[in-house]
This record gives structure tokens, sequence and C-alpha cells, in this order.
């Protein structure tokens, strides 16, 4: 097997009993790390230190990401303006934290005989919101999803 050292230097081809009492006289491990290599390559190295050194790597790469999450905000038909306003700002403040946002609209009763008022408030929300979405979203083939409607709104990449 091929043997590299603990700086990364080629010792050379040896038999794996050599290789074995290289590493012990080092008072280090014997690692393979090409096993399908031809000769099989192995590293002389502190394998306690290394899976530390890795496991320190994971944890500072998860640190730097970011997880999308939707938020889902829901408005009534026949919701007063003030009331209209202080959830649109809500829709704001997510969409300017990154968070995807869902905008769903509930209908109860007679309100279903009326889908048109729905879309009337979806499109104001878009509107209001349109500087901080990436997609323009068609308020007019918005589906109904039970009693409910609902579009999602994706936020600006930063």
């Amino acid at each position: 097997m091929r043997v590299i050292d603990e700086a990364g230097e080629q010792l050379g081809i040896m038999s794996p009993r050599d290789a074995l009492r290289e590493a012990e006289e080092r008072e280090l491990d014997l690692v393979e790390v090409a096993p399908k290599a031809i000769p099989p390559v192995c590293r002389i190295m502190d394998y306690g230190k290394y899976r530390y050194e890795m496991k320190r790597r994971a944890r500072e790469s998860k640190k730097h990401q970011h997880t999308v999450t939707v938020k889902e905000i829901k408005y009534r038909p026949k919701i007063d303006p003030h009331d209209f306003a202080y959830k649109t700002e809500h829709v704001r403040e997510f969409l300017q934290e990154g968070n995807k946002v869902k905008v769903t609209i509930m209908f109860r009763g007679r309100e279903m005989a009326h889908p048109e008022f729905g879309k009337d408030l979806l499109k104001k929300v878009v509107e209001a919101t349109k500087d901080l979405t990436l997609d323009h979203v068609d308020t007019e083939r918005v589906p109904f999803e039970g009693r409910n409607m609902s579009v999602v709104l994706t936020p600006v990449a930063k």
C-alpha cells in the first residue's frame, strides 16, 4: 500500500505490517484513505483530531446557512381597512426577513358566493408587496382549496 505521513509527504509503497509499525512508532493511527486505488492509499494521522476537525467544520458551515420558512397570513373577505394594513405590514416584514409568505383568504358561509371579493383582496396584497416579491402573481387564476384561496409570495434574493 502507498503510505503518506502526517505532513502530507509520501513514504512510498510498503507492506501493511511495515506501515502499521511506522504509525505506531510515531504514536499515530494508520487510516485507509483510498481503498479502491491501486495500490490502496493509507495515511498516518491522529484520527481523533481529524474527526474533531470534521465536526467543527460541519458546525461552522451550518452557522452560515439560512433556511427559508413559509409564513402564513390569513385574511377574510370583509376585513377592516386597519386590519388589512396591519396584516399586510406583517407580510412585508416576513418578506424582508427572506421568508416565503402564504397569503390565505378564508371564506365562510355566503361569502363563497362572491369569490371576486377574495381576488380583489389578494390583488391588493400583491400590489402592496410587489417591491419585495420576485414574481408577479396572477390573482385572477387563483383556485379555491376547499373554502380557502391562497397564493405564495417569494421574496427577492438579498
